[in-house]
C-alpha cells in the first residue's frame, strides 16, 4: 500500500528559505561588475527611428553622404578598419539612455563594418562601441544652421545641442559643416576641451590621420550638376566614385583590348615581313643556283670550244 512521505519538521528550511541564486556568484558580481555592453541597452534595445521626426529633407542630403562613402578610401585604414555611419542614430551617453543625435555623416575608426546583413547595425551606440566618430559631418541647411552652428543655447531639462554633444560628450576630434548654399566649408578641430575653428585659404582641409583630404568639388553626380564635399589623395586628385572607376577601368579594358589589337597587328606585320624575308631568302638561293647553272653552261661550251680547236690543230697555249 502508497505511503506518503512524512511531512518536513517545522525547523528544517523549505524552499522558500533557501536562496534561489548562489550567494558567492552574487557577491562575485559586484566585485568583479560586468562590463558596461552586457549590462546597458545596446542597439536593439534603443528606437533606431522617431516617427515625430521628419526624414531625409531632399535628395541633397540621400547623395552628399553616397559621395562622401564612395570617396573615402583611405590608405592607411583599410574599409574593413573604417565605420560609416549615415543619418544613423548616435546615442553617446551611458548615463542617459534616450540622448542621441543623427549627424548627416560621421566615420569611426578601428571599427569594423558589418560583414553580414543580420549583423548591420540599426544605431551606433557609442558604450557598446567603445569608439567614438573621429569625423562628423552636418550639411547645413536653414532650419538647423543655428544648432549646427553651435549658436544654440541648450533648454533647461532638455538634452544638449548638438554641438555639445559632438565637442563635449563625444570629444570628436573633428567636426565639419558644408554649406552649398553659401559654397563655405567650415572645419572645427577640438583642441583641449573646446571646437576652434581651422582658417581655411581654401575650401579644402587635409586630415593626416587619414592621408585624406575633403574638399569642395564643381561637378556631376548622380547625374546632377553642382558644388559637392568629396575626398582627394596627397597628389590633390579626387578620390574617383564608384562609377568614375567603373568607366576607368571600362577605359583602360579598352586600352587593353586596343593594345592586345595593336599587338596582334604588330605581330602579324612581323610574320609577314618574316615571310617577305623567307621569300627573297629563296629568290636569292635560285638566283644563286641559276647563276651556278650558267657558270656550269658557260664552263661547258668553253671546253667543248677549246676540245674543237685542238682537233683542228690550234695550240690554246700559244695563243
Amino acid at each position: 500500500m502508497y505511503q506518503s512521505e512524512a511531512p518536513p519538521q517545522k525547523n528544517l528550511p523549505t524552499m522558500y528559505d533557501l536562496p534561489s541564486e548562489d550567494i558567492d556568484e552574487e557577491l562575485d558580481s559586484t566585485i568583479h561588475p560586468r562590463p558596461p555592453w552586457e549590462t546597458m541597452p545596446t542597439m536593439y534595445d534603443l528606437p533606431s527611428e522617431n516617427p515625430e521626426e521628419p526624414g531625409l529633407p531632399d535628395e541633397f542630403h540621400d547623395f552628399q553622404p553616397q559621395l562622401l562613402r564612395e570617396t573615402c578610401q583611405s590608405p592607411v585604414y583599410p574599409q574593413e578598419e573604417m565605420f560609416i555611419g549615415t543619418d544613423l542614430n548616435l546615442y553617446y551617453d551611458g548615463r542617459h539612455y534616450s540622448w542621441y543625435k543623427r549627424p548627416d555623416w560621421f566615420l569611426v575608426l578601428g571599427v569594423a563594418a558589418s560583414e553580414k546583413q543580420e549583423d548591420m547595425r540599426l544605431s551606433y551606440v557609442v558604450w557598446q562601441e567603445v569608439v567614438a566618430p573621429f569625423l562628423i559631418v552636418e550639411l547645413l541647411s536653414p532650419g538647423t544652421e543655428a544648432e549646427d552652428l553651435g549658436q544654440t543655447l541648450r533648454s533647461a531639462n532638455k538634452p544638449p545641442t548638438k554641438w555639445q554633444a559632438y565637442e563635449q560628450y563625444l570629444r570628436s576630434p573633428y567636426y565639419v559643416i558644408f554649406d552649398r548654399y553659401e559654397n563655405r566649408l567650415r572645419v572645427f578641430q577640438l583642441r583641449g576641451t573646446k571646437y576652434q575653428a581651422v582658417e581655411l585659404t581654401e575650401p579644402k582641409f587635409w586630415f593626416p590621420e587619414l592621408e585624406l583630404g575633403v574638399g569642395v568639388w564643381s561637378g556631376k553626380y548622380q547625374d546632377t550638376e553642382g558644388l559637392w564635399l568629396r575626398w582627394y589623395n596627397q597628389d590633390g586628385d579626387w578620390i574617383p566614385t564608384f562609377a568614375e572607376r567603373a568607366e576607368q577601368e571600362k577605359q583602360r579594358a579598352e586600352q587593353e583590348k586596343q593594345r592586345a589589337e595593336q599587338e596582334k597587328q604588330r605581330a602579324e606585320q612581323e610574320k609577314q615581313r618574316a615571310e617577305q624575308e623567307k621569300q627573297r631568302a629563296e629568290q636569292e638561293k635560285q638566283r644563286a643556283e641559276q647563276e651556278k647553272q650558267r657558270a656550269e653552261q658557260e664552263k661547258q661550251r668553253a671546253d667543248k670550244l677549246a676540245e674543237k680547236l685542238r682537233a683542228l690543230g690550234v695550240n690554246l697555249d700559244e695563243i
